[in-house]
């Protein structure tokens, strides 16, 4: 398997963002910080009320820095919640690893079998780390005249307010929350800009408004892009009015006890070789948007193919009981998206292990992010491992666990449909190439391990 970067003991802390802001993620990466983005999916208003009601105000009430703060740390708490119950659910891990070398010739290394608890022990990932992941969550707010305007979201809306604002000067407030996921330690912090707008025309701001760049953004503007050339002035950190204020955020990652250069990429900064990847087999394009994490990226194999997954891919095969009998009834397939490698086909939920994680954490995190299964529902019961020397792939096998009931829902791209098909018609399906083949095999260790327990 490929070796998988980790923190603590000097080494690279990996860094998680809770936003899929294209302007947060370039700031680190300029940086020198590869971030893992996870999309917090926080019920703002909600937050609000509910910190509001724990002082006895009205959300109408709290300030400005309260409520960037609030929303920093309620996005971070949300993405933190699911981190903690993949590690709680690592730690109850079940069954065996089965590992097969098929590229040593299966006569001459027969498969290897070991126990779960014992294999996770020696994997690096999140539940061994002594420091991180960081994770950071980030609101921003903008104010003109001690009003509030957020993301406009419609263009009559955001043509009021950018009338209004121009040749005037308002403030960015960013808020951020920033938690060592290993020991749970916690920081805030504040920042504030002054941005001065010039004098501009109607039609500008129509053409602006065109280009849909201002909709989706705190206060209708960005620095970064084309909202850039109708800004004469910022006082305070340019950074900060992009939505992540770096030096902020320094001070906060040293308030935690760590150095600025931890959380540097060896790659981003030279100090190591990226591994080399090659293009998709298939020529296949993501659609626009789609997020490119730590770990993504194909590579050539010795096998003579293309894998996805820099540290290797995993993914998790769910079985149902039947609740009287305790017999494998069904299994949850995904229907893979037609711009996916092997698109059209079905398999099981998962994708690329990314920095910082090991196999079983990957495969518990892809499979809630792209499927909804939450880790607090399932029990591992076992995995397989395809191990092609640097590359991987660990299909997780995991039993529905008494009193939960997992309902999939699609929450990404990645996915035409999600469907808990009989075990008797899995095979009626056209499956991933892979996964066709390892079906049987996966189908009677469920079958044994379901009279087992």
């Amino acid at each position: 398997m490929a070796a998988v970067r980790t923190g603590g003991n000097g080494e690279h802390v990996p860094f998680i963002l809770a936003s899929q802001s294209p302007s947060r993620q370039a700031l680190l990466v300029k940086a020198g910080i590869s971030p893992v983005i996870r999309k917090s999916h926080l019920d703002e208003p909600r937050a609000l009320e509910d910190a509001a009601r724990s002082r006895g105000l009205k959300a109408t009430d709290l300030s400005i820095e309260d409520r960037v703060s609030v929303l920093a740390a309620g996005k971070a708490d949300l993405i933190l919640h699911t981190l903690q119950s993949v590690v709680e659910t690592e730690h109850r891990v079940q069954g065996d690893l089965v590992v097969v070398r098929p590229l040593d010739g299966q006569a001459a290394c027969p498969a290897q079998v070991r126990p779960m608890q014992q294999a996770v022990r020696s994997w690096s990932g999140m539940a061994q780390a002594k420091v991180g992941p960081l994770l950071l969550g980030c609101d921003s707010l903008f104010t003109l005249d001690g009003r509030i305007l957020g993301k406009p979201h419609r263009p009559e809306i955001a043509m009021e307010r950018l009338m209004a604002m121009r040749g005037r000067t308002g403030t960015l407030v960013t808020g951020h929350c920033l938690i060592d996921v290993a020991t749970g330690r916690r920081v805030q912090g504040v920042s504030r800009a002054k941005v001065s707008f010039g004098h501009y025309d109607q039609a500008d701001m129509e053409a602006y408004i065109a280009s849909r760049e201002p909709l989706e953004v705190a206060g209708s503007f960005t620095l970064e892009g084309l909202g850039g050339a109708f800004i004469t002035g910022i006082e305070g950190d340019p950074s900060g009015v992009m939505g992540l204020s770096m030096p902020t955020l320094r001070s906060m990652v040293e308030e935690l006890g760590l150095h600025w250069a931890d959380l540097w990429d060896p790659v981003l900064v030279g100090a190591e070789e990226p591994v080399e990847t090659c293009a998709d087999p298939a020529g296949v394009v993501p659609p626009e948007g789609n997020v490119h994490q730590p770990g993504d990226g194909w590579v050539k194999c010795a096998c003579g193919k293309q894998h996805w997954g820099l540290n290797g891919a995993a993914g998790v095969l769910l079985a149902r009981r039947d609740k009287q009998t305790g017999t494998v009834t069904d299994v949850l397939l995904q229907h893979r998206a037609k711009w996916s490698a092997e698109g059209g086909t079905w398999g099981v939920p998962g994708g690329a292990i990314s920095d910082g994680e090991n196999p079983l954490e990957g495969g518990l995190r892809e499979s809630y992010e792209e499927a909804d299964i939450h880790p607090e529902d399932i029990q591992v019961v076992g995995s397989h491992c395809e191990d092609h020397g640097p590359w991987g792939y660990t299909t997780i096998l995991a039993f529905e666990r008494p009193g939960h009931w997992v309902s999939p829902h699609m929450n990404d791209d990645e996915s035409i449909e999600l469907a808990w098909v009989p075990v008797d018609q899995v095979d009626s399906r056209p499956l991933l190439g892979a996964f066709g083949r390892d079906w049987p095999n996966f189908r009677r260790r469920l079958e044994g391990l379901a009279a087992r327990n």
